[in-house]
């Protein structure tokens, strides 16, 4: 995408002067039940965000990133060793969150939550407010955490909605056996706001408006939630979008809201076709007569994935066999033109129903609605911070909503080992810093599953390879900002690999906020998947797909126990060395002290010698190796810069009877050096007659 770096810094300077005047928002009182609501208000993120108001995020990532102030540079930033970082400790305890002010937690993620308790303390009280164990939070059996559509595993992450509110201050600590990986998203309001302290003994009236939020989210997705309103009007259009042209759909005068969008395409015969369609079709919306659209996208990106058409449900956006639609709200104050232009080579037949409402608050205290389509625009110039990969850069006043990822992956291997990170305000360290790109996603552990949710999708994937579609909304909460928002999320595989970033940004801006963001020729949406764009150097020669002779296949040993963590094959061939059928057993998710179970088979008693081969990487752990409790050598260290196999091992000579004997796998540690994830492999295990 074409972009004018110079323009958007000068936008920066001219809006730094009049944002400083952000008018003074008066003292409010927000009810428990008003909390609830803004689960499923989109209406409400259109108001522009008063001084004051912030939302962050408090998580496990890894304390080795940092921002130097004293040599102005970035340090380790591509650390991420991210599941076990915390604030302090105090005594006994782990300090996870600490916050002041009246404020929320919106959000509580984890990736593995066990039985160690988790205690939230609110306002300074000496006894917890929520004291459970940290799986508690997300089994759907204690009160109020019980509702289906707001806590919930998706792809073996956990999640939870349900809203925390205290009034002056909250602090959240967590006992020993908590488990790994954690977030915190929570809000902080203007000062002065008068907010509820959180009791799990809800009240009639508060369980009833959580019941009817649940029901909002996990029965009505693909209906606006704010249902009719008031002098509600729906425009519907069918145009014959000739190649190269661009067709208005409406133009709407005075001000309004646009309050759904509804859109289908005619004519759309084949898998490739559809793709091609939906990145040749751009979607054009211009608010208030401006020179420049508001909204610029490619057609399906627009509704939250791609390529191609992909089907899911979410509250704001969703794809369903009458077509692609939106219910995110969009004020204008005089008047909005919405377009279709295509850029493809054949006519395309689209059509677009509209509806519109009248404003319910004044047009000057709204923002209004931006979303953009791009590749690699307004990269960090900064070179230690090479790793972020830019969602958004805006200048002015609003609020971030969320993004649409497409990533193409071709040649597999886990591409999402990055960390989102929302600097806000001119922060040199983001607020919001993550631990995962799945994590970011409400999922975990890179898992390659299809998924839908009122909040957070995997619309599209192959196992982690080729396609990948994923977007995140951000409801109740959204990052508001005052002067300014950058959005980055961590890409550890470069272009030429190829792995390949496309995304589209939401967001609000208040009216002559800075959108540096330009409309991307065809050439640049189009077709960069099947070849690399840049000149990429030759890749290495993967491994040879060759089975051990006599070998029993690592993806293949019966799992008999594990203490912790999961187990799973990982195809190999995406790397340059041999092994034996090029997959292993993946074992991920553990730490120091699990321990992995397998079962190794033996046909006839005999004295056999036992060999194996295992994986190295940069992320794996110190392994201790038994069989049936007798340790097999000392500790094998499993550290490497790169991936590879770490070749046969000679694990002795054993006199073993006949039937199922136990090959223990236990996580020691890991090498200084190492990336601290305590991952381990078993390519196979290889018994060979010793007998004299």
């Amino acid at each position: 995408m074409k972009v004018s770096v110079l323009t958007f810094v000068a936008q920066v300077l001219t809006l730094a002067a009049p944002l400083a005047a952000a008018p003074a928002a008066a003292q409010e009182k927000l009810t428990y039940i008003d909390l609830v609501r803004r689960l499923t208000d989109l209406e409400r993120l259109a108001v522009l965000p008063p001084p004051g108001s912030t939302c962050a995020q408090w998580s496990s990532y890894d304390r080795a990133s940092k921002f130097d102030e004293a040599a102005g540079k970035y340090v380790r930033w591509d650390a991420n060793g991210d599941g076990t970082g915390i604030i302090r400790r105090e005594g006994d305890l782990e300090v996870m969150a600490e916050m002041e002010g009246p404020g929320c937690i919106w959000r509580i993620w984890s990736a593995r939550a066990e039985a160690g308790h988790v205690k939230i303390y609110l306002d300074g009280a000496a006894e917890p407010a929520v004291d459970l164990p940290f799986a508690g939070y997300f089994d759907c059996k204690n009160e109020p955490f019980v509702y289906p559509s707001l806590v919930h595993m998706t792809a073996k992450g956990i999640n939870n909605y349900v809203p925390i509110p205290y009034a002056r201050s909250c602090k959240v600590v967590a006992e020993k056996g908590w488990g790994r990986y954690f977030q915190f998203v929570y809000e902080t309001f203007p000062k002065g706001t008068a907010v509820p302290t959180f009791s799990r003994a809800l009240s009639a009236g508060e369980t009833a408006a959580l019941k009817a939020a649940d029901g909002i989210l996990s029965g009505r997705q693909g209906q606006d939630p704010a249902g009719r309103r008031p002098g509600e009007q729906t425009l519907a259009k069918t145009v014959a979008v000739a190649a190269g042209k661009a067709e208005t759909v409406a133009a709407l005068e005075g001000e309004g809201a646009v309050t759904a969008l509804r859109v289908k395409v005619a004519g759309l015969a084949s898998r490739e076709g559809e793709i091609a369609a939906l990145r040749e079709l751009a979607l054009r919306i211009t608010w208030d007569g401006e020179a420049r659209p508001a909204i610029w996208a490619p057609l399906g990106d627009f509704f939250g994935t791609a390529p191609g058409i992909n089907k899911y449900k979410s509250l704001p956006l969703g794809v369903t066999d009458e077509g692609f639609y939106s219910f995110w709200y969009m004020p204008y104050g005089k008047g909005a033109v919405i377009e279709v232009a295509n850029d493809g080579a054949a006519e395309r037949q689209v059509e677009v129903r509209v509806t519109r409402a009248p404003l319910a608050r004044p047009a000057e205290g709204l923002g209004r609605f931006h979303a953009k389509w791009h590749r690699d625009a307004l990269l960090p110039a900064e070179p230690e911070r090479a790793i972020d990969w830019t969602i958004l850069k805006t200048a002015g006043r609003g609020r971030f909503l969320g993004v649409m990822l497409h990533v193409w992956n071709p040649k597999g291997g886990w591409w999402g080992e990055g960390d989102e990170k929302f600097f806000v305000d001119g922060e040199k360290f983001p607020s919001t810093i993550g631990t995962g790109s799945e994590d970011y996603f409400g999922y975990a552990w890179c898992t390659p599953q299809v998924f839908e949710n009122a909040y957070h999708n995997q619309t599209l994937v192959t196992g982690n390879r080729g396609h990948v579609s994923v977007n995140r909304w951000h409801m109740a909460d959204n990052i508001p900002f005052q002067k300014s928002f950058e959005g980055c999320i961590e890409k550890y595989y470069p272009n030429a690999k190829p792995t390949r970033y496309a995304c589209v940004a939401y967001w609000y801006l208040a009216p002559g906020g800075s959108d540096p963001y330009e409309p991307a020729p065809a050439a640049e949406r189009l077709n960069y998947w099947p070849e690399p764009v840049e000149a990429a150097p030759p890749p290495k020669p993967a491994g040879p797909r060759v089975t051990v002779p006599g070998a029993l296949e690592g993806e293949t040993l019966e799992v008999i126990a594990r203490t912790g963590g999961q187990t799973r094959t990982q195809d190999l061939a995406q790397y340059a060395g041999a092994w034996s059928g090029q997959a292993h057993l993946w074992w991920t998710g553990a730490k120091p002290g699990d321990r992995l179970d397998l079962a190794v088979p033996v046909a006839g008693a005999g004295r056999y010698r036992l060999t194996a081969q295992m994986t190295k990487a940069r992320d794996y752990g110190i392994v201790q190796l038994y069989l049936d409790d007798k340790k097999l050598g000392g500790p094998l260290d499993l550290y490497n810069p790169e991936v590879v196999p770490t070749g046969a091992m000679d694990l002795g000579v054993h006199d073993l009877g006949a039937g199922r004997h136990k090959l223990t796998l236990e996580i020691t540690g890991a090498n200084e050096k190492a990336v601290k994830s305590y991952m381990a492999a078993v390519d196979y295990v290889k018994l060979q007659s010793a007998a004299p």
